[in-house]
């Protein structure tokens, strides 16, 4: 007997709308608030119609702060980051999933400990490098440490271990492919979707950095569109107004990648991204 796949019910569809409702609305009322005068905040019912003053909201925006130059910095770090991380973790997934040599496991055990040590105990030891070596208020300041993660390495790992199976390696390489070619023929294109997820959270990740740009860079030289937001949210007065026209801004570029990358992305959550067991 054959049974019929039931379809899912009107609970079901009622709460995924309010999900998408209680995700998006936050991003909708910001736009709402950036396109009103200063007065909207204060206002007892939140305002849900857009009104007539983004143009000059962005106007003033650009004239408080260097807005321009900070879009420009954090796009240069964020996608400097976003491809070294793919590229370098790949390669590392690679090796720790597929190749073996002494030390792996042991190794990658080691690597996986330094996620639980807080971002925030490297900071002083990092600032003091920075110093070291000149980079004070230059972008390589916060590029160089992120240019590779332990998680990143994690994730293209496990993707490896799902998706790239030994026997077409085997195969690969009884057909002459090297180690490289072997990984640019068989083991990218398996993990492509997976590669996309990863590019998308180390993305929002490096655009979203605040606090160590504010140490390494110059707030007025060199910010990035985290400092620059800080910047109009400082003073005795702030026009929330003003900050929101630039976090609806900043926010642009990630909606972007995210629709560019939608696609890839739907295609790795389905295969379920990187498992969670530590296969040998």
């Amino acid at each position: 007997m054959v049974r019929r796949r039931r379809r899912p019910g009107f609970l079901v569809y009622g709460a995924l709308l309010a999900v998408v409702i209680g995700s998006v609305f936050p991003l909708y009322w910001s736009f709402v608030v950036s396109t009103r005068d200063g007065s909207a905040i204060a206002e007892r019912t939140p305002p849900l119609i857009p009104g007539g003053h983004l143009l000059d909201n962005v106007r003033e925006v650009f004239d408080k702060v260097d807005f321009w130059l900070a879009m420009q910095n954090s796009l240069i770090v964020s996608s400097t980051v976003t491809v070294s991380n793919v590229v370098l973790a790949s390669l590392a997934g690679f090796a720790f999933a597929r190749l073996r040599f002494r030390g792996r496991d042991t190794l990658f055990l080691l690597l996986v400990g330094t996620v639980m040590v807080p971002a925030q105990l490297g900071i002083i030891p990092l600032y003091m490098v920075v110093g070291e070596l000149g980079w004070y208020g230059e972008l390589t300041a916060v590029i160089v440490p992120g240019l590779v993660s332990a998680f990143s390495v994690f994730w293209m790992r496990q993707a490896c271990e799902e998706a790239v199976p030994a026997e077409l390696l085997d195969a690969a390489t009884m057909d002459g492919c090297s180690i490289l070619r072997s990984y640019w023929h068989v083991g990218l294109p398996a993990i492509r979707s997976q590669a996309a997820v990863l590019a998308m959270l180390t993305f929002m990740a490096a655009w979203n950095d605040f606090f160590f740009p504010l140490v390494v860079l110059d707030p007025h030289d060199s910010p990035t569109v985290q400092v620059a937001l800080s910047t109009l949210a400082s003073g005795y007065y702030t026009d929330y107004a003003l900050m929101l026209t630039g976090a609806t801004l900043g926010v642009l570029p990630v909606i972007v990648l995210f629709v560019l990358l939608a696609r890839h992305m739907v295609q790795g959550a389905l295969l379920g991204g990187p498992s969670s067991g530590f296969k040998r």
